[in-house]
């Protein structure tokens, strides 16, 4: 059977009775599915957040991993578009891994790891669970909510891939003597802005161009810029003055995007540290290593902090919990399974005046 293409990073699929593969070649414009569970190869869909192609009776009666070409998988459970709904993580093993604790920061040399979180232009406000044993993906929910956001013209949803970096963490105890502001609890935050549009949970390498610094809610919220190594830029992209030379006009919009995403929910307008000046790749750099240190604290490895209500449950090295109890965290999460269609209110236009 001859479908179109998936997404280069996708190699296989594997189904919970054994790996089935779907052969990929980036020079060819179709592919094959060679076999499915059961000969089931009768109806193929589109799997809306990752973009990839199977079965319908398989993803409703099986759990699928997908394998991407950084060797680490992704596992979707639960009900889509629901608070159900989760993606978890594995290493190239096949070991239940926590994306923000398992997967290494770095990656090479001024080369890191990101979780993509949200692909460019997709609304839907995807995140690693804190909180969460395993830190799945999960949607974030405000007032009882699925949060999606805004379309504020002439921005549709993230401009960006934007995701975070593993191993990373901004201490909400610790004052940031730069922007006289705490860490807002949650992994430092990266846009990545290459060609590509990524998916959920893809686990790429880019490297780092530089930081904004948006202040939110009065906690420091760093926001680095970053590329895909892949992309055709990276070689001339080193630092974030590169990014106005070679893509004029999109620091400025990023600055927009950040200050105005808010507007619409009937909060101000979001305010920044440096005048709203982006910092470049060393000052980043110097953040990255603030905030891996902070980490390192939190999971048990440097001074003592507090840890509040975050889950540092890790499933790989000295300390990691055994698979099989991993293993009972995510089954307890019901195989994937459809959910209700989105609301077209998530395509409307927003308009600020600034």
């Amino acid at each position: 059977m001859i479908i179109p293409t998936p997404p280069s990073f996708i190699t296989k699929l594997k189904f919970n009775n054994g790996i089935k593969h779907i052969r990929t070649s980036p020079h060819s414009l179709y592919n094959t599915i060679s076999y499915l569970p059961g000969g089931l190869c009768k109806h193929l869909k589109v799997i809306p957040h990752l973009r990839t192609y199977c079965d319908t009776a398989v993803t409703q009666n099986s759990s699928i991993q997908i394998i991407m070409a950084s060797g680490y998988r992704i596992e979707e459970r639960g009900r889509r578009n629901t608070t159900e709904y989760r993606i978890f993580h594995r290493n190239g093993s096949g070991q239940i891994i926590s994306p923000f604790h398992d997967i290494p920061l770095h990656a090479g040399t001024n080369r890191f790891n990101m979780v993509v979180e949200i692909p460019r232009w997709s609304n839907a406000k995807f995140e690693i669970n804190t909180r969460e044993p395993l830190n799945p993906i999960v949607q974030d929910v405000k007032k009882g909510k699925l949060r999606f956001v805004h379309n504020v013209f002439p921005h549709h949803g993230y401009i960006w891939n934007y995701g975070a970096l593993p191993q990373t963490w901004e201490d909400p105890s610790h004052v940031d003597p730069s922007t006289e502001a705490k860490g807002d609890n949650d992994p430092v935050d990266v846009c990545e802005i290459g060609q590509r549009i990524a998916s959920i949970g893809e686990v790429i390498e880019v490297k780092i161009l530089g930081t904004f610094a948006l202040i939110d809610e009065g906690e420091t919220d760093w926001k680095l810029i970053a590329i895909d190594v892949r992309d055709p830029l990276a070689a001339v992209l080193n630092d974030i003055d590169d990014v106005e030379r070679e893509m004029p006009g999109f620091l400025a919009a990023t600055h927009e995007w950040f200050k105005i995403y808010k507007v619409p929910d009937g909060k101000p307008l979001n305010k920044f540290a440096f005048e709203g000046a982006p910092k470049n790749r060393d000052f980043a750099l110097d953040i990255i290593d603030q905030t891996h240190n902070h980490w390192s604290n939190l999971v048990g490895l440097g001074a003592a902090v507090n840890k509040g209500n975050l889950s540092t449950m890790r499933c790989v090295g000295e300390y990691a919990v055994n698979q099989d109890s991993a293993k009972n965290i995510l089954e307890s999460i019901p195989d994937l399974n459809e959910g209700e269609p989105l609301s077209s209110d998530v395509d409307k236009w927003h308009y600020v005046k600034l």
